[in-house]
């Protein structure tokens, strides 16, 4: 697989965990509460306070994983941009 392809398919599943990860975490934020409900889980749209979580943190370690992957495929870029933003500039100018 070239590098543009690997990167797309990187950006394109970490866009979708992001997404994912965003959703679950304003689903249990505002629908699923802290604490324990008398008489039973605690369940949004048929799916329990349990679920939405394991969902919630996977996508999120999948995220910090493909995130971890952007970095090192634009490893090369980041140095050489952080080089020339922090290099001195010719003449004095800035």
């Amino acid at each position: 697989m070239d590098k543009l392809k690997l990167n797309y398919f990187v950006d394109a599943l970490m866009t979708i965990s992001f997404f994912v990860t965003a959703f679950t975490g304003l689903i249990i934020f505002f629908f699923l509460p802290s604490g324990v409900q008398k008489g039973g889980y605690q369940v949004f749209i048929e799916i329990t306070k349990q679920t939405w979580t394991a969902v919630h943190n996977w996508s999120g370690i999948i995220m910090i994983v493909l995130v971890l992957v952007h970095f090192i495929l634009h490893w090369n870029w980041i140095v050489s941009a952080t080089k020339k933003l922090f290099s001195k500039r010719e003449g004095g100018k800035k």
